[in-house]
């Protein structure tokens, strides 16, 4: 999963560390934010891996004219440099091709969890994918959610207290609200599920 939002945040632009923890939390939102201390060693191994390469290490990326006064100077001579002395300077990171091949195959995974915040992670950045790729991501969550629903409509059991038996129904009422947004999102890219959509009505 850290592999994924890392891989899959740098295929949209260069980040900083605290910019791509940043991008994270809002593309996946705050349950699923990193921590820095899980981030930069996982930074460190798809560097040695060849899957990121650094881009910067500290300048500003725009000339700073000389203000003419001394404290001014030294500021932008401070900034050139990185920041204040001793501060360390802060990398970018760009995505390789040999990251691109390890996002996609990171998406297409078929051995990954299906729970609802890995599939959101992938949704996220499925954009990388080309649209048979992204229609073949979709179509498997598809199946393990209709199995889902199927298995919950057969097995449902039949509390006997009141909030135990709603709390049934509403999580077999967010697997089928599920099912349908899946299936806009298939037909959005072209895809044919009418037979599974009999499949899971039955």
């Amino acid at each position: 999963m850290l592999e994924l939002a890392i891989l899959g945040s740098l295929k949209e632009q260069p980040l900083h560390g605290y910019e791509l923890k940043k991008r994270v939390a809002e593309t996946i939102g705050p349950n699923a934010a990193m921590s820095f201390g899980s981030l930069y060693p996982a930074l460190r191994r798809l560097e040695r891996d060849g899957a990121i390469a650094v881009v910067d290490a500290g300048g500003t990326g725009t000339p700073i004219p000389a203000t003419g006064s001394l404290s001014g100077d030294l500021a932008a001579a401070r900034l050139r440099r990185g920041g204040k002395p001793g501060r360390r300077a802060r990398k970018a990171y760009e995505i390789t091709p040999r990251g691109d091949e390890r996002l996609r195959a990171l998406l297409l995974d078929p051995d990954s969890p299906d729970d609802d915040r890995t599939f959101a992670m992938k949704l996220a950045f499925c954009g990388a994918l080309d649209p048979a790729a992204r229609l073949q991501l979709l179509q498997r969550r598809r199946a393990n959610l209709a199995d889902d629903l199927a298995r919950a409509r057969q097995q449902r059991p039949t509390p006997r207290d009141r909030y135990a038996r709603s709390l049934v129904e509403h999580r077999t009422e967010s697997v089928e609200r599920d099912l349908e947004w899946v299936d806009s999102l298939i037909a959005a890219e072209g895809g044919d599920n009418s037979e599974n959509l009999g499949a899971a009505a039955s």
